[in-house]
């Protein structure tokens, strides 16, 4: 098991030599959850982009070649039923396919798609295609997962089982990157931060490294140090 996933990104973008982020770096250890935040269009697409190796411009180094991925928007195959995408799944994974498939019984169960398994996902609503990825990027087993935007269209229960199997991955030993604007929650469920700004690292540590004062909640931690940085605080 990797024991700690280096991220050094010195510059990244879409077109040869045009930087979207720039000297980003931080440490995701095994047994931590590591939130990556930021507004809109601060880098933290193009930050996962680069970690997976799949940024068109990419000038640094990940340390990881396997991983499960929650994509920020569900990536659906048109004719495939959810059982047919568990089965490709299945054939592309090189893991054990009885655990695997035993796997993706159970992670179907806790997000209540039992039932659905003959039916086309393209059909289900925003919140039952998160769970489908959700399903598909926590059945094999990987020291380090990606989750971008993973609360994303969930009901309650269903964000209330995703900590409690987040929880799980990590008394495994996985090393967990989120990327979330759900502060409130990330807040209360992630070991570190990662604080993303204009495409460059603004802050990264645990939240009382953060903090200025006592309970400073992470929204506000959040809007002080974006605020300071566009004025020239930091």
């Amino acid at each position: 098991m990797v024991e700690i996933v280096r991220v050094d990104i010195k510059k990244a973008g879409y077109i040869e030599n045009e930087a979207v982020i720039e000297n980003i770096e931080f440490d995701i250890p095994n047994g931590e959850l590591v939130g990556l935040i930021g507004a809109n269009g601060a880098g933290k697409s193009t930050t996962i982009q680069a970690i997976m190796k799949t940024a068109p411009f990419l000038e640094g180094e990940c340390d990881v070649e396997t991983y499960g991925y929650v994509p920020e928007r569900p990536i659906i195959y048109e004719y495939f039923t959810l059982s047919e995408h568990i089965d490709f799944l299945i054939r592309t994974v090189k893991q054990d396919e009885r655990v695997l498939r035993k796997r993706a019984e159970e992670l179907c169960k806790v997000f209540r798609l039992e039932q659905k398994l003959h039916e086309y996902p393209t059909n289900f609503s925003k919140g039952m295609q998160q769970k489908v990825m959700l399903i598909l990027a926590l059945t094999p087993t990987y020291d380090f997962y990606i989750l971008d935007e993973p609360f994303m269209g969930l009901d309650p229960q269903a964000i209330r089982k995703l900590i409690q199997l987040i929880e799980d991955y990590k008394n495994r030993g996985a090393a967990i990157l989120m990327s979330t604007h759900a502060l409130d929650t990330a807040e209360k469920i992630c070991d570190q931060f990662v604080l993303i700004h204009k495409g460059t690292l603004l802050k990264k540590g645990t939240l009382e490294e953060l903090q200025r004062h006592k309970d400073e909640p992470l929204l506000e931690i959040f809007d002080d140090l974006i605020e300071d940085a566009d004025h020239g605080k930091l």
